[in-house]
């Protein structure tokens, strides 16, 4: 019996079908399908195959012993001759034909080369002679063309809003951060939604303006054009409202 004759049989004995096997050794069923039909090329080597065999003996309470001697009969690389292998890989396979040079073929090459070295000599010395009649060309360098440098554009700072002669003027700078706002000038919401840094926002009334500040960290004011301390902290919100002397 081949090897995978005995193991069909030990797990046909053991009542295991290939499936309820395979779930046991966790392996593909299709590879103990072609272990059973003796071919054990999909195992990935003889490490690997072995170690199948082992756990298949073990699942099925066969003898491991017995599954790894006929392993290595018939299919092991180990135990099979170098020689054997060498002629797997044709590495010692004997020539079949010993071919002789022929002197006719050994003549015509050396004649061949003859001729290619009096061709390439020819040539040397057609071009060493034009080279000589040729006067030196001296290329003037071209004028080198200087980039127009536009001028830098001048940013322009933002107007600030000059201070109300009468009233409530307030100016609101992101300076820090983003800040969402809500502005209300003598009950009239005059702005509410969110400032990014680096904007500002002028705001002014006869009566009396009334902020909301989401990051009050992050924001400068301005009164009557005034510079005010911060009101809070980052991310502090705060609400203050700023009335006409």
């Amino acid at each position: 019996m081949t090897l995978g004759e005995v193991i069909r049989k030990a797990r046909e004995d053991a009542g295991l079908s290939i499936d309820e096997l395979a779930h046991i050794v966790v392996l593909r069923s299709r590879l103990i399908t072609e272990m059973e039909s003796n071919n054990f090329a999909q195992c990935g080597g003889d490490a690997y195959a072995r170690g199948h065999l082992r756990n298949i003996a073990l699942a099925t309470h066969a003898s491991a012993q017995e599954f790894i001697a006929l392993y290595n009969a018939e299919h092991s690389t180990d135990s099979r001759s170098i020689h054997s292998q060498l002629v797997d890989n044709n590495a010692a396979a004997i020539k079949s034909e010993n071919r002789r040079l022929s002197w006719k073929a050994l003549v015509s090459v050396s004649l061949s080369i003859i001729v290619l070295i009096g061709v390439v000599q020819f040539a040397l010395d057609n071009v060493q002679g034009e080279d000589a009649a040729t006067p030196l060309v001296t290329e003037s360098p071209a004028p080198s063309t200087t980039p127009s440098v536009a001028p830098s554009e001048t940013l322009t700072p933002a107007t600030e809003v000059a201070p109300a002669t009468s009233g409530v003027s307030l100016v609101i700078t992101a300076a820090r951060g983003d800040s969402r706002i809500h502005v209300v000038g003598s009950g009239e919401t005059l702005f509410k939604g969110p400032l990014l840094q680096g904007e500002a926002k002028s705001f002014s009334d006869q009566a009396s303006i009334a902020i909301y500040l989401s990051n009050a960290g992050s924001v400068d004011l301005t009164l009557n054009g005034e510079k005010l301390a911060p009101l809070g902290g980052p991310n502090e919100e705060i609400r203050e409202t700023f009335r006409a002397k």
